[in-house]
């Protein structure tokens, strides 16, 4: 893990993110985020809610638990 998925992690654990609001508190590139949210997907971390395009993100299970 890296700090961008530490900052999302961090962001999910209060709540649905998007990729936009978390490159915007913590100076990251929107790009940047939503890559790392899609590896966090693939391990089965994260869920994107809905498939209207809006780009938001719950968390399922924060890995730093584990």
């Amino acid at each position: 893990m890296n700090p961008t998925d530490q900052a999302i992690l961090d962001e999910l654990n209060d709540g649905r993110v998007t990729p936009t609001l978390v490159a915007d508190r913590h100076g990251y590139s929107r790009g940047n985020v939503a890559n790392r949210l899609t590896r966090l997907v693939e391990h089965g971390h994260v869920r994107r809610v809905g498939g209207d395009g809006t780009g938001l993100y719950e968390l399922v299970n924060d890995p730093r638990n584990e």
